[in-house]
C-alpha cells in the first residue's frame, strides 16, 4: 500500500513552486531536511526540537503576520503529539494559517514505528471536530496543485494531510543554530535592525 502513495520530498517541492511571500516552518525530522533540500530563504523556519510544536509556532508567527501566508509543513507522529494545537488554532481562526501533516503513518525518527494514523485515527477528521472549516485528506497526485492554490488563498485556517510514503530520502540539514534562524527571519520580515530590538 505504501509504493501507491504520493513521494513527500515531491509535493512539498510542488506546494512550494512560486512560493512569493509565503512563510514556511517545519517540524523536526523528515520535513526539515525536506525543506532544506528545496530552499535556504529567510522565510523559512525549521524546528529541531519541541515534538508537537510546529503548529503553535505556525500560529504564533500567522498572528504576527497577519497579512502573510504561513505554512506549516510536519509529519503524522509530530501533528499527534500536539493535538491541542488543534482546538487552539480552530478558535484563534488565523485566515492565513495552512498545516499540511505528511503522513508516513510511521514515527521516522525513531525506527519507523506504526502511529495512530495507520491504525485509523484521522488528523483531517480530528480537526473537523475541533472546528477547523477547511480540512482535506490528498491521496493522489491530482490533488496537489489544489492544495498549492489553498495554501495562499486566506479564507481561515486550513489543515490538509497528505498521505505519503515511507522514503529514505537523503539527510539534507537546515542551519541548527536557532539564534541565526530567528534573527534571519526577524530581518527579513522587520528590517535589519530588527534583530537588535
Amino acid at each position: 500500500m505504501n509504493a501507491a502513495r504520493l513521494e513527500r520530498r515531491t509535493v512539498m517541492a510542488q506546494l512550494l513552486e512560486e512560493r512569493g511571500d509565503l512563510l514556511v516552518v517545519t517540524g523536526l525530522g523528515a520535513t526539515a531536511w525536506d525543506l532544506a533540500s528545496l530552499s535556504d530563504s529567510p522565510q523559512d523556519f525549521p524546528l529541531w526540537g519541541a515534538m508537537g510544536g510546529a503548529a503553535m509556532f505556525g500560529l504564533g508567527l500567522a498572528l504576527a503576520q497577519p497579512d502573510r501566508p504561513v505554512v506549516v509543513f510536519t509529519g503524522d507522529g509530530e501533528m499527534l503529539m500536539g493535538l491541542g494545537a488543534l482546538s487552539t488554532i480552530a478558535t484563534t481562526r488565523p485566515s492565513n494559517l495552512s498545516i499540511v501533516v505528511l503522513d508516513n503513518e510511521r514515527y521516522g525518527e525513531t525506527g519507523a514505528q506504526h502511529t495512530h494514523t495507520a491504525a485509523g485515527v484521522d488528523l483531517a477528521g480530528v480537526a473537523r471536530a475541533c472546528g477547523f472549516e477547511r480540512t482535506t485528506t490528498v491521496r493522489e497526485p491530482g490533488a496537489v496543485p489544489a492544495l498549492r492554490a489553498d495554501l495562499h488563498a486566506g479564507g481561515g485556517p486550513l489543515l490538509a494531510v497528505v498521505k505519503v510514503a515511507l522514503t529514505a530520502d537523503p539527510m539534507t540539514l537546515p542551519p541548527r543554530d536557532g539564534t541565526y534562524l530567528k534573527n534571519r527571519m526577524r530581518a527579513s520580515l522587520l528590517g535589519p535592525t530588527a534583530i537588535y530590538e
